[in-house]
């Protein structure tokens, strides 16, 4: 768990929080994957946002609390030490809207976003341009009031049963890679959209192709100046990456615990021990630099290029976890016996992938963190 001294009122909303769980922790386990789980996290979503614990940073003409980012750490800490279902993490999207966003958009959006009400998905991703975003061939051409959209995004997670799409799309081919982009909100029961789910090794469908046929989407639906995709894109993919916005600290603390107990039995060989001491140095790791990057936070400014940092080290220690985890349980997860060990293990290998490439996270350190030189 993060640890810090509480002030009063830090100490006062986790006491609350921690009652509110006991009490409201849906029971049974959460579904491994498809329409099934995707209705479970949309309950356990309303359930949170009913009683006021969703967007507990966002401002309260949106829907949230206005409390400081430590609060959003302290539900995750929570909820992780409680067992409950991860704490929905599409609230990033309306990051986007947050900043960059009319005062119409975010009164339209932001509420159904926060409350799930509204299912939300993103359309970054394209089959040749992955985490070189500013590759993407999505085409966003004017027509009349709006624009229509044709093209094909890939690794959309969610789409089959989001109703909203943070789309970004190129608007001016004449333009620099970065500078002709646009983001735009489009309506996935859109005539022209159709959604292709993807079978993962998993066997979930959390992902999905999605392609675009004339899609027609409003003037107004346009978040940011046209070719600003490029800088809501960006600030979208920070708040992505950061592990104590989407709640990976507490996920990865609660399966080390389980893990260490595992560990423990007289007839675990001494080299899965120190296995899982390795990864257990790795979650402690991460739960510190959470801590170093909420204190750069406290005054309110949003992530910016270090939250590449906060994703590395998120994505080595899930893939330690997982590993350590599937030795440690010998042959038993590939039989089935051990719930969602072999299924966490294998989602983990995206992890690489997932919100940037770890290439291009190692690329933003050096360059925009170290100010090191490009090579030639």
């Amino acid at each position: 768990m993060l640890t810090y001294e509480d002030s009063p009122q830090e100490a006062d909303f986790r006491a609350a929080l921690r009652a509110w769980l006991a009490g409201h922790t849906p029971a049974g386990p959460r579904p491994l994957g498809g329409p099934e789980r995707a209705a479970f996290d949309t309950a356990w979503h309303r359930a949170l946002f009913r009683d006021g614990w969703m967007g507990l940073s966002w401002p309260a003409d949106y829907g949230g609390r206005g409390l400081p980012p430590v609060y959003e750490a302290v539900l995750a800490d929570e909820v992780g030490a409680a067992g409950a279902p991860p704490v929905p993490h599409s609230a990033f999207l309306g990051r986007a809207l947050l900043h960059h966003g009319t005062a119409e958009q975010r009164r339209r959006f932001l509420p159904g976003l926060l409350s799930g009400e509204e299912i939300w998905c993103q359309g970054f991703s394209e089959p040749d341009a992955g985490s070189d975003l500013a590759a993407l061939s999505t085409r966003a051409e004017p027509a009349g009031t709006g624009y229509v959209v044709t093209g094909r995004k890939i690794w959309t997670s969610d789409a089959a049963w989001a109703d909203r799409c943070l789309l970004v799309a190129r608007t001016d081919p004449g333009a620099a890679r970065h500078r002709g982009l646009s983001a735009l909100v489009v309506d996935m029961g859109e005539p022209g959209v159709t959604v292709r789910p993807i079978r993962q090794a998993n066997g979930d469908e959390e992902f999905n192709e999605v392609l675009l046929d004339g899609v027609r989407v409003p003037a107004g639906r346009v978040v940011g100046r046209p070719g600003d995709g490029w800088r809501v894109a960006m600030t979208t993919v920070a708040y992505e990456r950061g592990p104590a916005d989407i709640g990976f600290s507490s996920r990865y603390a609660r399966a080390i615990r389980r893990l260490a107990g595992q560990a423990a039995h007289a007839d675990r060989p001494p080299a899965v021990r120190r296995a899982v001491a390795r990864a257990f140095v790795h979650t402690e790791m991460l739960r510190l630099h959470v801590l170093r990057s909420l204190s750069a936070r406290s005054d309110g400014a949003p992530p910016g290029p270090e939250s590449s940092v906060d994703k590395l080290l998120s994505t080595r220690t899930e893939q330690l976890l997982y590993q350590v985890a599937m030795d440690a349980l010998g042959t038993a997860p590939l039989l089935g016996d051990e719930g969602p060990a072999l299924f966490d293990y294998l989602y983990s290998r995206a992890a690489s992938i997932a919100g940037g490439t770890s290439q291009i996270q190692r690329s933003i350190v050096a360059e925009r963190l170290l100010h090191l030189p490009r090579a030639r």
